[in-house]
């Protein structure tokens, strides 16, 4: 069968798919929408609450007395003021000087640390009660690490258009993999692939898939190099996708203007996988030293997602359980190695099934690996907001940057721990 001799993907579908999936996505959590605590003073005088009740969106916001640190510099301000307008930082520094704009919505901070909203790299986001799960334990930017039927194109267009509702997400649409099951019916124009004998291996077909998710919307492109080691049925050390199949998937991704995610597990799988240019390297429990050296010289990103392999040790089926009390200490001794030879790494919990963990348990285990508390952090702020394209708008609380922050109840610098657990979490001015 020719894939290629197909007519390109309507772009119109596209739009209506991704319209209906946000408004749907809208419908069910419209009237879950949180009211302001009662810690924000609000003057229903001012300009901000006049222009809430008349229906527009203001996402203004005073946050002040805590203490700020900014992940970029390590700086950290006492009695600190961040203004949010629109959504945006207008200001910051310590208090006395930056102007408080007159009747602006107040949060006070005494006593807390606060931080920019963190990023989770790697996470599986289907429902809009997942979008609100991570919003509120601390993810205010993400990536998605695809979805079965497009469901984080929708949850992306949710966040633009109710971003206290849920995070900012690229999307990746569908996994590129030999078998795509059930999501071979999640656009029109994959149907025929499941006339494939051997599954979605060859050129053509690889390149279809890439070019559906690219015209349905995603923002990147998720493949894998290896089995899962989440299923006990399957051995992550085996090789799925060849150095060549992998490359045609970059190039076409690349053609397109896309970076590449790609699981993998095994280090001949981990450095096909590099060499063949992708962009990140998701979970790479064996990745040795001579791939770790090659992504530090193309600038590959390493997303080791260490919170999901350390949620396998707790599995109740023994296989699972074993593969992650065996594969967790050598991950975190691959995520030390990377560190201390410049590679990039990014914060990533790989959430999915309903369950969503705290971004700031990814933290925790990337501190444990070695990295110091700054550094560690930095994976889910600045470093994991370049790996999205986002350093200029997300991962600090800096003059133009996205009003997305989180009040802690410690110094995270002490003890990374309480980023699992974020007081309060202000996404685009508004607080939760």
């Amino acid at each position: 069968m020719c894939v290629e001799a197909l007519p390109p993907p309507s772009g119109r579908l596209t739009r209506r798919g991704v319209l209906a999936g946000a408004a749907a996505l809208a419908g069910t959590v419209a009237a879950a929408a949180p009211a302001t605590a009662a810690s924000v003073d609000r003057d229903t005088s001012s300009p901000a609450a006049r222009k809430a009740a008349a229906g527009v969106r203001c996402g203004s916001l005073v946050i002040r007395g805590g203490t700020l640190l900014d992940p970029a510099t390590g700086e950290v301000t006492e009695d600190a003021v961040v203004v949010i307008e629109d959504g945006t930082v207008r200001a910051s520094g310590p208090r006395g000087s930056v102007r408080v704009p007159r009747d602006a919505d107040i949060l006070e901070a005494h006593g807390r640390w606060v931080l920019p909203g963190l990023v989770d790299a790697h996470i599986h986001l289907s429902t809009a009660a997942e979008a609100r799960d991570a919003v509120r334990q601390g993810a205010t930017s993400a990536r998605s690490g695809s979805t079965s039927f497009y469901q984080d194109v929708a949850v992306r267009e949710l966040a633009r258009h109710s971003p206290e509702l849920a995070p900012r997400l690229t999307a990746a649409g569908i996994f590129v993999t030999p078998d795509l099951g059930e999501t071979v019916l999640a656009d029109p124009d994959l149907t025929p692939l499941a006339r494939l004998k051997d599954g979605v291996r060859s050129a053509e077909a690889l390149r279809r898939v890439v070019e559906v998710n690219i015209a349905r919307g995603a923002d990147v492109i998720k493949t894998r190099v290896n089995e899962r080691a989440g299923l006990p049925e399957q051995d992550p050390l085996v090789q799925v996708y060849s150095h060549e199949q992998l490359s045609e998937i970059v190039t076409a991704a690349r053609r397109r203007g896309k970076g590449v995610l790609c699981h993998s597990y095994s280090e001949k799988g981990c450095h096909d996988a590099v060499t063949a240019g992708i962009r990140s390297l998701e979970h790479g429990a064996f990745v040795g030293e001579r791939t770790l050296s090659e992504m530090r010289r193309r600038g590959t990103y390493f997303t080791p997602t260490l919170a999901a392999i350390a949620g396998l040790a707790q599995s109740k089926d023994p296989v699972l359980a074993e593969r992650g009390r065996t594969y967790l200490p050598v991950l975190q001794r691959a995520v030390l190695a990377a560190h201390e030879l410049g590679v990039p790494l990014a914060a990533g919990t790989d959430s999915s099934g309903g369950t969503v963990r705290p971004i700031g348990r990814e933290v925790e285990l990337m501190r444990g690996a070695g990295l110091p508390a700054l550094d560690a952090i930095r994976t889910a702020t600045t470093g994991a907001a370049r790996l999205l394209g986002l350093e200029r708008t997300v991962g600090r609380l800096a003059r133009g940057f996205a009003g997305d922050a989180i009040l802690l109840d410690g110094d995270p610098l002490a003890d990374v721990t309480v980023l699992k657990q974020p007081v309060r979490v202000v996404r685009a001015g508004y607080a939760l």
